[in-house]
């Protein structure tokens, strides 16, 4: 299992030089900052997934050897990815817990799909303002089976999700609630373990999308007792592929989605249907060994607990950087919490007075850095905030790989933007 850092310990130190080695794209000219959309993936996922279309280009399931040593790697890479998600402490799932697709997008959908089968009129799901639309539009959709939809609205006072704002939600018809763990726009961290026992007090279980979470902080699914749980390795130094853990006795109950020979204790097969992107989950395999190897050059004894506390100093330091510079700015206001904090990850958006959003990005797009501007498939939350006739929002998503002086270079060039 793994601990956290003493308070009293010096949190271990990134080494930013090592740290970009390990990302080819880094050696390019573009200093990227739309790492919320998709970071850049490790050479050793790159090399993995060569590897395997190189030496496995067969289907699983065979006797002969190339197929059961491709069962083998991928199933070693299924446990792999399974101890990630008790990087933050407590038991990992079971690889049969995991299951795969393209994307967190496609898992939602799938996962709607197989739980809607079962809920009707008198049932009831709270969806969010806030989340992106993977973990909105699935579950609205039941609405054609008569399912009552409730809507837990931003806060608009503290721009975040409250807790006290959903209590008043919750009843005995409610059957899902379905909550992002950081927002992809206001970078917060949703309080997860605190709203699952609200909901499991209403004898209701969540479907927490943690995209926008798990590139920056470490997961413990057991330990928040979530029964759903869904991320996107693409954005986690991956290929394009995703995850999404499910607690085994809720997949069992869950209709097959496959062929019609899977039957209900098929798991994760049953919801795999066509099978999911063999080499992609192998090369997803080079992840852990990434954040093991990340901790032990930072200094630290036990690897991936050391790694993510290195990236939490470091992408803090990257964030308070960023929203000092625009608090100083006339005329720029960001969105969400404008200080750093414990629960602010470095993604920053921001409006300027005057100004509609789209004209801002192409000013640095002039001095090679990417950044994006637009709602970011959050089309409710940039409507609260009153932005949609302004183009969204301008945002500037950073992860460890990114270094104080890349932030230096976007303020520079913002400057010519005002």
């Amino acid at each position: 299992m793994a601990t956290a850092t003493r308070r009293d310990e010096p949190a271990p130190t990134l080494d930013s030089d090592w740290v970009r080695a390990q990302f080819p794209a880094l050696a390019g000219d573009w200093v990227l900052m739309d790492n919320a959309g998709g970071s850049a993936p490790l050479a050793a996922v790159i090399d993995r997934i060569a590897g395997f279309m190189s030496r496995w280009p067969v289907q699983l399931g065979a006797t002969y050897g190339a197929s059961a040593e491709a069962g083998e790697r991928l199933a070693d890479a299924r446990r792999n990815l399974a101890g990630l998600l008790a990087a933050g402490g407590g038991e990992p799932p079971t690889p049969e817990e995991l299951v795969v697709a393209s994307s967190t997008t496609e898992l939602m959908q799938r996962l709607a799909r197989a739980i809607g089968a079962d809920l009707g009129p008198g049932d009831e799901i709270v969806v969010t303002e806030v989340d992106h639309e993977a973990n909105i539009s699935p579950w609205r959709r039941l609405a054609e089976r008569g399912v009552g939809i409730r809507e837990w609205p931003l806060n608009l006072d503290t721009q975040r999700l409250e807790p006290a704002d959903l209590v008043p939600l919750l009843n005995e018809r409610t059957r899902l609630v379905c909550f992002t763990h950081a927002s992809n726009l206001l970078g917060e961290v949703t309080p997860v373990a605190q709203i699952t026992a609200l909901a499991h007090e209403h004898g209701a279980r969540v479907v927490v999308d943690g995209v926008a979470y798990a590139p920056h902080r470490p997961l413990a699914v057991r330990d928040w007792g979530v029964d759903f749980y869904a991320f996107s390795l693409y954005k986690v130094y991956g290929p394009h592929c995703a995850l999404l853990y499910g607690r085994r006795e809720h997949l069992e109950r869950l209709p097959n989605l496959n062929h019609s020979f899977f039957r209900r204790e098929d798991v994760p097969g049953k919801l795999e249907p066509g099978a999911y992107p063999y080499e992609l989950l192998y090369g997803a395999g080079a992840v852990p060994a990434y954040f093991d190897e990340l901790g032990h050059q930072a200094g630290g004894a036990e690897g991936r607990t050391a790694a993510y506390a290195a990236i939490r100093s470091h992408e803090a330091r990257l964030t308070a950087l960023l929203l000092d510079y625009l608090d100083g700015r006339t005329g720029a206001t960001v969105c969400g919490q404008p200080q750093a904090s414990p629960a602010r990850l470095p993604t920053v958006s921001f409006k300027v007075a005057g100004r509609v959003s789209s004209e801002i990005p192409p000013v640095c797009d002039r001095a090679g850095i990417g950044i994006r501007w637009g709602h970011f498939y959050a089309p409710r939350l940039v409507d609260a905030l009153g932005l949609t006739d302004r183009d969204g929002v301008v945002r500037v998503s950073l992860v460890h790989y990114n270094t104080e002086a890349e932030v230096r270079r976007l303020t520079e060039a913002l400057d010519r933007a005002w």
